[in-house]
């Protein structure tokens, strides 16, 4: 940041900023009034719409897309009931002892539950919900995670994109935020009330509102910058278009523990803010408005009944609408006919591209009715697959989300918990956090399918007999379990302690073709001459199963 910017009012920054969010937040507006109107309405103060001035659309099928597809990606990145990261030691020696390794993993995986367990508590899930509904519809969205070791009963915020600024460097750094909020004037801190309404009295005039619809309300602004020499995030609050700083709110974040995370759904490079899903698909949603508001139109005007009397007719048009049920009305038949439209042919047509562009939306926001194809038989397996190549096609998603929002998420959280003493202190550059949802279960899930296909194959193609010949099956199982994301380390059996088992059982089968007498002799013989009684064992002729197995 510029000296000029530097010494600038967080008011007159703010609305140097606003000119370039502009364009995408007109574009946000216009995908939310065709899917949910209520989340970006019209107008910048989201808290006090009129709900009768928000766009009804004519469809309900890109809200149930946004709502189908924020639920299956918090499933993604937030699963419930299991830690989506992972800490991982990036040095030390304990990768030469296992005993160590393993005590340290189960250290670590209880931090790891922990921090899910703070998580659940804070209702953080439902913030992030809010905020990925956003993303599929704005592209943008601002994710605030208040200090817990301050105050424990602080919720995250989600700040949708009429509410801040920012500022990105061209390879997509976050350089600067601004946040604008409208808070009661009553809500501030005494002194911050005397100062603003000193400001107010200074500069009222005759003919402006009165002192108290002045005061009623106050813009509070939040200002975060990057400090590229220091490496540290600098906030601070001002207050009005005055730019009366609020006591006790400057300070300074470290460079990776800033709880305010700016989130895009798909990155542009260049841009400062990102684009929706829903902007991605406008056309097909914009098209299939338009179609369900002519059949709507066309079918009320369907249903309407109006009856044709030929103005020549002795028919009476009073003596028919005054008929009773079962009644008689002199007239001739052919003199009253039923006015019809005639459109079925185009209601058809328009009918058929309606659940052409429906099948569409719903192949590209996963929804279940494009994973089941129309049909008697329709397989587990084939199910399966068309589920995980949709989901595939969401990896760059994914990605991205990974990058801007859960690897922040996951170091703020532990840099909280660790203030508020709920933590221990990790070694910094020792251990890390890593994600294991979102792409990285779409790799790992991709290995598991290959691997049980492979064994299903093999099996059907040589029997089961041989196929246990042919196959590894620690190394199988020690695959499988890397591709579910379990650490086979102390789980699975090593191959010194498989081939000393298979010993021991070659050993113990011996012994029981030789019977009691035998045994008891070369148990002697071991005390006495243990070379002896070795040589007597291979000189044993062992039975044909220990020989296919050795």
């Amino acid at each position: 940041m510029s000296i000029n910017e530097s010494t600038k009012t967080l008011h007159n920054r703010y609305a140097e900023l606003e000119s370039f969010r502009s364009p995408f937040l007109e574009r946000a507006r216009e995908c939310s009034k065709l899917s949910i109107p209520s989340l970006i309405p019209p107008t910048d103060n989201v808290y006090n719409t009129d709900s009768g001035s928000l766009h009804v659309p004519w469809q309900s099928m890109a809200a149930r897309c946004v709502n189908n597809l924020a639920s299956k990606l918090m499933l993604t990145l937030l699963p419930p009931n299991m830690p989506f990261f992972r800490l991982v030691v990036t040095a030390g020696d304990n990768e030469q002892d296992p005993e160590l390794k393993s005590e340290v993993d189960r250290g670590l995986a209880k931090i790891e539950r922990t921090v899910i367990e703070h998580v659940s508590a804070a209702a953080d899930r439902v913030v992030i919900h809010e905020a990925l509904k956003h993303l599929i519809v704005g592209g943008n969205a601002l994710l605030y995670l208040p200090d817990v070791s301050k105050n424990t009963m602080a919720a995250a915020r989600c700040f949708h994109l009429s509410d801040y600024v920012i500022r990105r460097a061209p390879n997509g750094t976050c350089l600067e935020i601004i946040v604008k909020e409208t808070v009661s004037y009553k809500s501030l801190p005494e002194k911050l009330q005397a100062t603003l309404k000193d400001i107010a009295l200074s500069s009222a005039d005759t003919g402006q509102q009165s002192l108290s619809s002045q005061l009623r309300t106050v813009d509070l602004y939040t200002g975060i910058t990057l400090n590229e020499k220091s490496k540290r995030w600098e906030i601070r609050q001002e207050c009005g278009s005055s730019g009366v700083l609020v006591p006790g709110s400057a300070g300074t974040y470290p460079l990776e523990a800033c709880p305010w995370i700016p989130m895009r759904f798909i990155r542009v490079d260049g841009e400062a803010y990102g684009r929706s899903y829903v902007e991605e698909y406008y056309g097909d949603i914009k098209s299939l408005d338009a179609l369900y508001e002519a059949l709507v139109e066309g079918s009320a005007a369907a249903a309407k009944v109006i009856f044709l009397i030929n103005p020549n007719s002795t028919t009476r048009a009073e003596d028919l609408s005054e008929a009773p049920n079962l009644g008689f009305v002199a007239g001739n038949r052919e003199d009253v006919n039923a006015l019809q439209l005639e459109k079925y042919g185009d209601f058809r047509i328009a009918k058929e591209m309606v659940g052409e562009l429906e099948r569409r939306l719903a192949h590209a926001f996963i929804l279940n009715s494009a994973v089941q194809r129309d049909g008697e038989r329709v397989t587990a397996e084939e199910i399966r697959r068309m589920v995980e190549d949709l989901e595939a096609a969401l990896g760059g998603v994914y990605s991205l989300m990974a990058v801007e929002f859960q690897m922040p998420y996951v170091k703020v959280r532990l840099k909280q918990l660790e203030g508020a003493g709920v933590l221990p202190a990790l070694p910094e550059g020792v251990v890390k956090p890593a994600i294991i949802t979102g792409v990285e279960a779409l790799g790992r899930g991709n290995d598991k399918t290959r691997l049980q296909e492979l064994g299903q194959f093999a099996q059907s193609l040589f029997g089961p007999e041989v196929f246990a010949k042919l196959i590894n099956p620690t190394e199988y199982l020690r695959r499988l379990a890397t591709s579910l994301g379990i650490d086979g380390g102390g789980l699975l059996v090593s191959e010194e302690e498989l081939a000393e088992g298979s010993e021991q059982d070659m050993a113990m089968q011996m012994m029981n073709q030789l019977g009691p007498d035998a045994m008891k002799m070369m148990g002697n013989m071991s005390q006495n001459d243990p070379a002896a009684m070795a040589a007597a064992v291979n000189s044993i002729e062992m039975p044909p199963e220990a020989q296919e197995q050795q």
